[in-house]
């Protein structure tokens, strides 16, 4: 058995192919005669492709989780070996580490005993498989990943296989005529049943899953369909009151749902109550689209009906719909009870990658905390005017009538915050406002009770925070909207005041429902589903719309028609074309929502003369102008601002390098070298080596002292 000890001595591999698997790669010994394991040197780009391959192994199908990562700054070791890493993941069997199959027993993942002495665990319960391997980002040759193997086969620590269709105890004593049925299928299954599709398509779908691993004939298909029966009916029978006490309930469900909470505190009479939901698929959601990017927060829904409000955070997925990483349901929005679930959230990323960073953070509420946002998260803050245009609209539409009064009413509240850059009085405004519609009595007396005396506090927010874009706004309210529609059922009305309904809701509908959209859209399945989940948004559902259909106003700007694609002769008017408080006569945006009609006449407006820019970029070029102030001359405010410049410029140069540069250890070459310490310097990703100069006088060497 050959070892080898040196990392030049593994060839790099890369197979054609466009996935790959641990076959499809020649392994070698690597490391020392006592302590040695299979590695392998692959591309760093191809990671990924080898992780796919490694899960689609059909004698042992399974997923691999991260379960430990660490990172290095480039630059940070002075010394290294060939093997010191600037990343490191360590990947596991998602059937392990641990063991919940042991004995029979009731497992944390089912809500009843089976009446069986075999060991039938649940497909995606842990079955302490111990397969593993890292995957280390070379630190000398950042372009290389190396990987290495700990445990290849899928065996617990007695040696047997504990899971896929050679485990003959993973479904029970007839393993080998049972379909298998991994983790994938199962979600798929679970989410259609609780999306109300009808059991033949959910049969008919769950037979081409089973397809994958085995194939298909008549025996297969009768315990499928069995399959699919008793877990529709498990989950028809399930209840969200695990006691008649709610929080004895609450208090039971989280005992059952340990890896489902990253913060629980129970309600005293010094703190609050606050309960953190974020599922293992959710947190993976967090770690892939929040990474360098932004986080949105849907704040306070159900203030009025909830007996405890629902924040939910959300990240903006690969076609910028948002996707709910995480529900904290709390009444408490106190700085310090804020600051307790973010660390915690933040903490649980970390714990899995802990380079994740968050680029940005979107508030819709300005009476929220934003020192721990900045403190924690470390991150700009960002404020989304969906909610306060939304609210507006809502309450004009119900309480005037005439919708002349509707359209410039709304227009002349745009106008108000469009007035934060202008210098205006708000209170001469608002004067001006109340006089000119004393008639409209319903809507002056909500307005007067509910905005007036806070109105001054939103526009300072809106005013001193960068604003969100309209398609970010589009997206955090069409999730809005998807979360009300699922929670104020009417046949669920009596139970609003039981937070364990709201939690059986949020983790068995709602994630179902962003499960299968995700995986609708990434697996290229049920058409359906997918292309509903495309078009959920206003901002995509606009861009369906041809310029052509849009007929702008060019003399007055004070109106503008889109013709209808459905039915060509319905034309529908938007009013005050060019802003965020623009006015459309279609039924969508009479609810209150930001319509596709609205956002397709200002995408036009955009590059038409005469309109006015939206707000997100002229809060966008009001934060420019700050920064190219002119400082006083000859002070250190112009010093302060020279540095700052620089390492702006700095930063984006370096960006702008990384990003056109196709190998990346060119970029790494051509780093500046940096001080470090006495002993001499160093260039970043090279190794040191002591540097003699040359001196035309001789110099005695100096002597080391060693420290006792």
């Amino acid at each position: 058995m050959d070892i080898v000890e040196s990392i030049h001595d593994l060839p790099v591999q890369d197979p054609p192919v466009e996935e790959f698997s641990s076959a499809d790669l020649t392994w070698t010994k690597f490391g020392t005669y006592e302590n040695h394991d299979d590695a392998a040197l692959i591309p760093y780009d191809r990671v990924d492709e080898f992780i796919i391959g490694e899960c689609s192994n059909l004698e042992y199908p399974t997923r691999f989780h991260i379960e430990r990562g660490r990172k290095r700054k480039k630059g940070s070791l002075r010394e290294y070996s060939d093997d010191e890493f600037l990343e490191y993941k360590l990947y596991w069997c998602s059937f392990g580490p641990e063991n919940y199959g042991e004995g029979g027993g009731t497992l944390p993942s089912r809500k009843y005993r089976l009446n069986t002495r075999n060991r039938a665990a649940r497909p995606q319960s842990m079955r302490g498989c111990t397969c593993n391997f890292v995957v280390k980002r070379l630190y000398a040759r950042p372009s290389l990943a190396l990987l290495i193997y700990h445990q290849r086969r899928h065996v617990n620590k007695s040696g047997f296989v504990c899971h896929g269709p050679l485990d003959g105890d993973a479904i029970g004593p007839a393993a080998k005529t049972v379909p298998y049925i991994c983790n994938e299928i199962q979600q798929q299954t679970m989410s259609m049943i609780y999306l109300g599709v009808p059991e033949k398509n959910i049969l008919e779908k769950h037979i081409e899953g089973i397809e994958r691993y085995c194939p298909s004939n008549a025996k297969v298909n009768s315990l499928a369909s069995q399959y699919v029966h008793k877990l529709g009916m498990i989950i028809q029978r399930s209840t969200h009151e695990l006691d008649l006490d709610d929080q004895a309930s609450i208090r039971m469900w989280v005992e059952r749902n340990r890896k489902s909470i990253f913060i629980h505190q129970d309600a005293s009479e010094t703190d609050p109550f606050i309960l953190g939901i974020q599922t293992e698929w959710q947190l993976q959601q967090l770690l892939r689209f929040g990474h360098r990017s932004l986080i949105a927060v849907d704040s306070t829904f159900g203030i009025k009906r909830l007996k405890y409000p629902l924040c939910t955070l959300l990240v903006f997925d690969s076609r910028q719909h948002a996707l709910p990483v995480a529900w904290i349901i709390t009444r408490s929005f106190s700085k310090p009870d804020v600051s307790k679930w973010m660390t915690a959230l933040l903490g649980r990323a970390r714990s899995v990658e802990p380079g994740w960073k968050a680029s940005g953070f979107l508030i819709d509420d300005a009476a929220a905390e934003t020192d721990p946002i900045r403190d924690i998260f470390g991150c700009p803050v960002l404020f989304s005017l969906w909610r306060v245009r939304r609210s507006w609209l809502r309450n004009i539409v119900k309480k005037c009538n005439n919708i002349e009064v509707q359209r410039e009413l709304f227009k002349r509240l745009g106008n108000i915050v469009h007035g934060i850059w202008g210098g205006s009085d708000t209170a001469v405004t608002l004067e001006q406002l109340t006089q000119d519609f004393v008639d409209q009595t319903a809507f002056m007396e909500y307005f007067k009770s509910y905005w007036v005396p806070k109105i001054e506090m939103w526009l300072s927010t809106m005013k001193t925070l960068p604003l969100a874009s309209q398609e970010a706004s589009g997206a955090i309210e069409a999730y809005h909207v998807k979360l009300k529609v699922k929670l104020f059922d009417d046949s669920h009305l009596g139970a609003l005041q039981r937070v364990d309904w709201l939690v059986h809701k949020l983790t068995t509908e709602l994630h179902s429902a962003y499960w299968l959209d995700r995986y609708a859209d990434e697996c290229d399945s049920f058409q359906n589903v997918k292309e509903e989940y495309i078009a959920s948004t206003s901002w995509h559902r606009a861009l369906q719309i041809p310029d052509s259909a849009v007929t702008l106003d060019d003399k007055n700007h004070l109106f503008a028609k889109v013709l209808s694609q459905k039915d060509i002769s319905i034309v529908h008017m938007v009013w005050n074309p060019g802003s965020e408080f623009s006015f459309c006569d279609c039924m969508w945006s009479m609810q209150g929502n930001i319509c596709k009609h609205v956002i397709k006449v200002n995408m036009i407006c955009e590059s038409h003369k005469g309109y006015q820019p939206s707000m997100s970029f002229q809060s966008f070029k009001e934060l420019l102008v700050s920064i190219s102030k002119k400082p006083m001359e000859d002070s250190i405010s112009q010093d302060l601002s020279m540095a700052w410049t620089m390492q702006m410029l700095e930063q984006v140069r370096n960006l702008v390098e990384v990003t056109r540069a196709e190998d990346i250890g060119a970029v790494v070459n051509n780093l500046p070298l940096h001080w470090a310490a006495r002993k001499g310097r160093t260039g970043v990703g090279k190794p040191y080596t002591s540097i003699a100069l040359r001196s035309g006088k001789r110099t005695a060497p100096r002597q080391k002292t060693r420290k006792r």
